[in-house]
């Protein structure tokens, strides 16, 4: 796997074309054109993220795998969607905690799609047991959770994003002043950028720069859930 040198403007017009053609005869006959903008540069951007995140933590993981990584599925899962384009028209790469077995994971999420680049940090979607250890943890500790927040670098780019419930979650207080935290049901911070970045050498460096500054953020979420950071 060659050294990642950025992905090249023929990626993002990739996907556009992929947006415009979405099925499997034009997939298949462009097939070289995905492994060689999307797929190739994709995974060697994971390999360099490898040891710059154990500078951060050493338990989340990036896989520079085909199959089964850091690198998420380019098919769409169409099984309950009335949507029925089989691929993705972005690039979607996971750095999910060890202990995580799916997207549901802590986990450091880079999307790269035209017209829409971001980063994202913390929980997706997590179960109701998840949920509850977090709400929690906000009750006993709210000094902490808004200082997390409060954090300069990460107050300066990133926002709380996902859906929330429309009330107080049941038993828990409706006065709360951090109720508008208590109703999320996911916990993810995301930063838009440039998607001019993704075509620098330093994108690997672009993306630590800003993944730190969620650092106090996702120690917090881990803490909650009583799992290493």
């Amino acid at each position: 796997m060659d050294q990642f040198t950025g992905f090249s403007e023929g990626s993002l017009s990739f996907l556009e074309q992929l947006a415009r053609n979405n099925d499997k005869a034009w997939f298949h006959a462009n097939k070289d054109g995905y492994e060689r903008l999307i797929r190739e540069p994709a995974l060697a951007l994971i390999k360099e993220m490898g040891p710059r995140l154990e500078g951060l933590s050493p338990h989340f993981r990036a896989i520079a795998k085909k199959n089964g990584g850091s690198l998420m599925r380019v098919y769409r899962d169409i099984r309950f969607s009335k949507d029925k384009t089989p691929y993705k028209t972005n690039i979607g790469i996971q750095f999910r905690h060890a202990l995580g077995k799916d997207v549901h994971a802590p986990g450091f999420y880079l999307h790269i799609e035209p017209g829409r680049c971001f980063l994202g940090a913390g929980i997706w979607h997590p179960d109701n047991s998840t949920l509850g250890k977090i709400r929690d943890f906000i009750l006993d500790n709210p000094a902490s959770w808004k200082t997390a927040l409060d954090q300069p670098g990460f107050k300066r780019g990133f926002v709380l994003e996902g859906d929330s419930l429309k009330r107080a979650p049941k038993g828990y207080p409706a006065d709360h002043e951090l109720l508008e935290d208590l109703r999320r049901k996911d916990f993810i911070a995301c930063k838009t950028f440039d998607c001019r970045e993704i075509t620098q050498h330093s994108l690997p460096q672009f993306v630590m720069r800003n993944l730190k500054s969620t650092d106090n953020f996702m120690r917090y979420l881990c803490t909650a859930l009583e799992i290493p950071y």
